[in-house]
């Protein structure tokens, strides 16, 4: 009866202390989640954005609605590193495509928009798409950016309808241009 009850707490406790975590402010913390409304009708709505900053590398988790395969979606995005807190705006941008068959790249960038895009960054780092749990994910060695103590992100993602036009079709996380919390190493 006493290992019984010691294991309902443990699984009582278990959630109760990740969703404290999940909630508590995240301004240092090492990896950060933030939600984003379901609010363009495309497969590449954005839903949530996931940060790790490990040691050896910097861990980027988007999940979509109804991601797709087909390059017809049209889904691509742009994620916005914010390296140094001394400097206004992203120092570097990981921009492809979300659909089979397209590439990716990371480029140094001088603010958002891709007038603002540089030379493309020599380093370590790759894009990975999983269309069963609707995710793209990056990663980046940390020495790649230069071993920044902090990082935060901007996520952009947009799409293409199926008449070909795309007004309409863009997704910011929370609001344009607005970064997460930093995530220290």
């Amino acid at each position: 009866m006493r290992s019984t009850f010691a294991a309902l707490v443990a699984l009582v406790a278990v959630p109760a202390a990740a969703f404290s975590l999940a909630t508590a402010p995240s301004a240092n913390a090492d990896s950060i989640g933030v939600k984003d409304p379901r609010d363009i009708n495309h497969g590449v709505d954005l839903r949530s954005v996931e940060v790790d900053h490990g040691t050896d590398d910097i861990r980027i988790v988007t999940t979509h609605t109804n991601l797709r395969r087909s390059f017809r979606s049209g889904s691509s995005g742009a994620v916005y590193l914010d390296t140094d807190p001394a400097r206004r705006g992203p120092e570097y941008v990981f921009v492809g495509g979300y659909f089979v068959g397209t590439d990716y790249t990371l480029l140094k960038t001088d603010g958002f928009g891709s007038h603002n895009w540089g030379r493309r960054v020599k380093g370590s780092y790759d894009l990975s798409l999983d269309f069963a749990d609707e995710q793209v994910r990056m990663r980046v060695a940390t020495t790649t950016l230069g071993s920044p103590e902090r990082v935060r992100v901007a996520v952009r993602v947009a799409g293409t309808r199926s008449d070909g036009t795309s007004k309409g079709l863009v997704d910011w996380l929370r609001a344009p241009r607005s970064f997460t919390d930093w995530v220290a190493q």
